[in-house]
């Protein structure tokens, strides 16, 4: 009867007269929900998300080419051209397909491996290169690290360091957002090891609570830096935790453009639609370049390799060194088997979108694009020293002026010593 059921604030439940522990295991998991298999065939019709022909090759160009830009910037920090860089590969299908389902007006914030999204924006190539190498043209006047990109024009928030901050803040803009009725979404991305910071876990709730029109897609590839995930949770993934919290939750094969096209479409409608909260898992793998560094690199085009798709071990970063904590056979058949730029490659060659002939001209075209724009930011100078000082405060303070007047002071005295040649004047 009604009068003998709970009636606790706090949860939804009944009342159980046998004392028994809920075992972390007993469901089967959640499904990975998917649109094609690995060769490229839609598997149920009514799932297709009938993209016309122009905007399936926009999502593999992209896909292609946030590739070959990778390639040449990884191996131009290997050697000491730039001082760091994080590589997408294996994920591409995560950025492009999330990106695609979104408004141009909708809110990004990235995590560091969201490249992807910004270039399907129409973000320039010049600009990529510029923050890599922090120089004149850059956005951010060369005081970020590279890949913290950043683009109000494009609606995507620039990139911080430090794990997780972004999901509490993007919270917070949704929020706002919510309050001006202003028929937008926040999409916020993370990858599963920024899932177990303190933020995170913060962020989805106030966003339950609140009733905020955001999309958290979390990017699981198996290993966060260097930890596997059977060492950073026993739980089932990220998923799992939404239902916790009160928010809607969807895993997809994240190597599948159109699944993660369709997951994100669908939760970017009902979030502005309903104001309400959506997690994403997109299941995926990172992978990295097959070809070692190239040698005799010449001043105008390197021999940098452009083949699509990549192979071999991949890093988290150029920090980091994958062969530490997994097997190169492990990342070969993730790499030969299931990689999300092969898979759209099969799916239009079956719909003859796409020929031997016509990728061939691709990657030779998308290479030189990429070349030019690398050669042009390694000519650029780096932004004059004075930047160091500006666009922190409207007016700034005397402290500041008085710094900047000794660095001035000093580089009179003892310029010599430091390369200034390299900076604009």
């Amino acid at each position: 009867s009604p009068e003998e059921r709970p009636q606790f604030p706090g949860a939804s439940a009944e009342f159980a007269e046998r004392l028994e522990f809920i075992q972390p295991n007993v469901l089967a998991g959640i499904p990975v929900y998917r649109v094609m298999d690995r060769q490229g065939h839609v598997l149920r019709p009514s799932e297709d998300p009938q993209l016309p022909k122009e905007q399936v090759l926009k999502l593999y160009k992209t896909m292609t080419l946030l590739n070959t830009m990778d390639r040449i910037l990884y191996e131009s920090q290997r050697q000491g051209r730039i001082s760091f860089y994080m590589t997408n590969y294996g994920e591409e299908g995560t950025h492009v397909g999330s990106a695609a389902a979104l408004d141009a007006s909708d809110l990004v914030f990235g995590q560091y491996r969201e490249a992807g999204v910004l270039l399907y924006r129409g973000y320039p190539l010049e600009l990529f290169m510029a923050q890599c190498y922090g120089n004149a043209s850059d956005p951010g006047k060369g005081r970020q690290m590279p890949v913290h990109y950043g683009c109000p024009e494009r609606h995507f928030v620039t990139i911080s360091s430090p794990l997780a901050t972004q999901i509490p803040q993007a919270v917070g803009a949704a929020y706002a957002i919510k309050r001006a009725d202003a028929n937008r979404a926040v999409v916020c991305y993370f990858g599963e090891g920024a899932a177990s910071e303190g933020d995170a876990h913060a962020g989805f709730n106030f966003a339950a609570t609140l009733e905020c029109p955001i999309v958290f897609f979390c990017r699981n590839n198996g290993y966060a830096i260097s930890t596997p995930t059977s060492e950073q949770y026993r739980g089932d993934g990220i998923a799992a935790r939404g239902p916790g919290y009160g928010l809607l939750s969807i895993r997809v094969d994240g190597n599948d453009v159109f699944a993660v096209y369709n997951a994100t479409r669908e939760a970017r409608r009902r979030a502005v639609a309903e104001n309400q909260p959506f997690l994403i898992e997109a299941m995926t793998y990172r992978i990295s370049p097959q070809n070692p560094v190239s040698h005799g690199f010449s001043a105008r085009f390197p021999p940098f390799p452009v083949d699509f798709p990549p192979g071999r071990i991949g890093h988290h970063s150029t920090s980091d060194d994958s062969s530490a904590y997994r097997s190169v056979d492990e990342v070969n058949y993730w790499d030969k088997q299931d990689h999300p730029i092969s898979r759209l490659r099969l799916y239009m060659a079956k719909r003859g979108w796409w020929d031997e002939e016509e990728e061939k001209g691709w990657r030779k075209s998308s290479r030189k694009m990429v070349l030019e724009a690398f050669e042009r930011a390694e000519r650029e100078p780096k932004p004059p020293p004075r930047l160091l000082f500006s666009d922190v405060y409207l007016e700034m303070p005397p402290r500041l002026r008085r710094q900047r007047a000794e660095l001035e002071r000093h580089l009179e005295t003892y310029g010599e010593h430091y390369p200034l040649q390299q900076f604009q004047k």
